[in-house]
């Protein structure tokens, strides 16, 4: 069923017909330029600067943002990829038709292309004087409702938006007219070429691994399934890099990394999209300890890179991401948060009784590991604003980590805390063939077949450890989180280009 178009639509598709009425195509084929926004204000500036007198001729395209009549002179601004830049029309150099057929025939949204010389106004700005303009591309649909500017003492409309769910939803549109948003996602690209820029630099090596899988793992999360037609077989999007990245080191690349997509089917929250971004990497000889030294620095070298400092402001807070960041035991970290002393609750029910002796509310049923960690989230995790490691942690939530010497119940693994959220997760990694079997069979049989913590079997896995595995240190980030974090974004849906929603009437 065809589309019924809102009545400024149709007035707007009355003056595309309109167009090819005069002989002229509202999408042409081909578009030129000769500078962007910025490069015609900047090469003015330049001649301006020199005291020169010399024209700085032009072509600028991009995308109409505000348009001005005033009798026989028209103002307008286009916006492009750099920036705004403004344009004057003036009837004595295009003809009184012409003047008219702009002010009659373009609006908001439409993208034009304009030739002219660059001058600067009485009021100061840098301004194209167009001598000729045309259209390429018409904009059907109205960019979202208008906002009122002072500009040069006069009032400019032009198009705004705010409303998270159509931002969301629309985010292209959410792009066009919000310049903001597009400055964040310009900061993700550097952060990710950052964490790449410092991963090479420590002559670690990109790879890439499947992302359909036929056993999932590396992570305490549910996947998502899907099926091959021709092998008649169920495959897993990947909800982590580990296991096939740990493969790696088998084959003596010793110290290797990955940017990319995870995907894992749970809750959608200020935190968590069912597609996400990671970075993972895995050294050779390395320990948990080494890792954390390694993180500290990154992630000072990102800021330093992408802010061109260490310190922000996220949330109201004021962030330093200086080494050292500060270092606290899971254990103590919870005892001092809740008054809990998970070390004298080494059972499920031990631990539940404490907790409703607390005035908690613990998951019935809930195994050990998921009461610490529910114990955690709630308790400790939202009150570590600077960053922090909380580190050794239950080896019943960690079945990939190294346990701890001289206690087989504790492994060594951490977690990196800032802004009140998880960022990161590393181990000292498990390489003993016979025990990581152990405590696959242990996930599987003590985990309900739903349940998020289950791991399954991976006989090719333990087959590559089986060959021997070099002792290492493992870690994982969310590129996302990060970027919330740098561009000060409470929310992961303003830092992920079409996150995840549901279906409209749900």
């Amino acid at each position: 069923m065809a589309r019924e178009f809102s009545p400024l639509e149709k007035i707007r598709l009355e003056k595309l017909e309109a167009l090819r009425q005069r002989g002229i195509e509202p999408y042409p084929t081909r578009a030129e330029r000769t500078h962007t926004s910025r490069a015609a204000i900047q090469a003015f500036e330049a001649v301006e600067a020199q005291g020169g007198e010399a024209e700085v001729q032009v072509t600028l395209a991009g995308r109409l943002r505000a348009m001005r009549p005033m009798g026989k002179i028209t103002f307008a601004h286009i916006e492009d990829g750099e920036g705004r830049v403004q344009l004057f029309f003036r009837a004595n150099d295009i003809g009184l038709e012409n003047l008219q057929f702009f002010n009659r025939d373009f609006d908001l949204g439409d993208f034009i292309q304009a030739r002219g010389r660059m001058f600067r106004t009485r009021s100061g700005e840098v301004t194209l004087w167009v001598d000729d303009f045309r259209m390429l591309a018409k904009a059907i649909t109205p960019l979202p409702a208008a906002k009122d500017e002072v500009v040069d003492g006069e009032v400019v409309s032009h198009a705004t938006l705010s409303d998270p769910e159509t931002r969301f939803r629309q985010r292209y549109a959410d792009l066009a007219v919000n310049p903001e948003v597009r400055a964040i996602f310009r900061k993700r690209a550097a952060i990710v070429r950052a964490l790449r820029d410092f991963m090479d630099e420590h002559d670690f090596l990109e790879v890439e691994t499947p992302i359909l899988q036929p056993i999932y793992g590396g992570a305490a999360a549910q996947p998502f399934i899907t099926h091959h037609n021709q092998l008649k077989q169920d495959l897993y999007l990947r909800i982590s890099f580990e296991l096939y990245l740990k493969r790696l080191l088998v084959g003596n690349l010793e110290k290797v990394y990955e940017i990319g997509r995870d995907f894992r089917n749970e809750g959608v929250s200020f935190k968590h999209n069912p597609e996400f971004t990671q970075l993972e990497f895995y050294w050779a000889y390395a320990d948990y300890e080494q890792v954390m030294a390694l993180t500290e620095e990154m992630l000072a070298f990102v800021a330093d890179r992408v802010l061109g400092r260490r310190t922000f402001s996220y949330q109201g807070h004021e962030i330093n991401l200086d080494p050292p960041w500060k270092r606290i035991e899971l254990r103590q970290g919870l005892l001092d948060a809740t008054g809990i002393d998970i070390q004298q609750h080494p059972t499920a029910e031990s631990l539940a009784a404490a907790m409703q002796a607390k005035g908690m509310e613990p998951k019935p049923g809930a195994p050990r590991g998921k009461l610490i960690d529910a114990l955690l989230s709630t308790y400790l995790e939202p009150n570590l604003i600077q960053p922090t490691f909380l580190y050794n942690y239950p080896r019943d939530i960690s079945p990939l980590a190294k346990s701890i010497p001289g206690d087989p119940q504790t492994v060594e693994r951490f977690e990196g805390f800032i802004g009140g959220m998880e960022l990161c997760n590393a181990f000292t990694e498990l390489n003993d063939p016979l025990d990581q079997e152990a405590r696959f069979l242990e996930m599987g049989r003590d985990y309900d077949a739903d349940d998020e913590e289950r791991h399954p079997m991976d006989e090719d896995y333990l087959r590559a450890m089986r060959y021997g595995m070099p002792p290492n240190g493992g870690f994982g980030m969310g590129v996302d989180r990060l970027t919330m974090l740098l561009t000060d974004q409470h929310s992961i849906r303003e830092v992920i280009l079409f996150p995840h929603l549901r279906s409209r009437g749900d």
